[in-house]
């Protein structure tokens, strides 16, 4: 059974901090990338930041040099830091993971409200 269990989020003042986790276990194949998106009410989910098994990183333009995603890859478990936060960045923030056999595997949000 696969499970993708986040934890972290939360409510903060703008300027505050958060760091979501996201535990992963049950799948398969090899996970390749992980990564972090999100979903205003009334929006689309967005990409926030992605990381794949070597490292690499990519991230929203609107969260470049606030957030910082990492991953624990003898843990199975990705990670995203969230510094100086805004009231935009208020959203359900979801885990996703996608296997080597590119099958994408989806968390079940944990909410993340940024007061001004």
């Amino acid at each position: 059974q696969v499970q993708l269990v986040e934890s972290g989020g939360g409510l903060v003042q703008a300027g505050g901090s958060l760091r979501l986790s996201c535990a992963v276990s049950g799948i398969r194949n090899s996970i390749d990338t992980m990564g972090w998106y999100r979903q205003a009410p009334g929006k689309e989910r967005d990409l926030v930041a992605g990381i794949n098994r070597g490292g690499t990183t990519n991230y929203a333009d609107s969260v470049k040099g606030r957030f910082t995603i990492s991953r624990d890859n003898a843990k199975n478990t990705v990670f995203l830091q969230m510094n100086s936060l805004k009231p935009e960045d208020t959203a359900v923030y979801y885990c996703n993971v996608r296997n080597v056999i590119r099958r994408d595997y989806w968390g079940q949000g944990t909410q993340v409200t940024v007061s001004s």
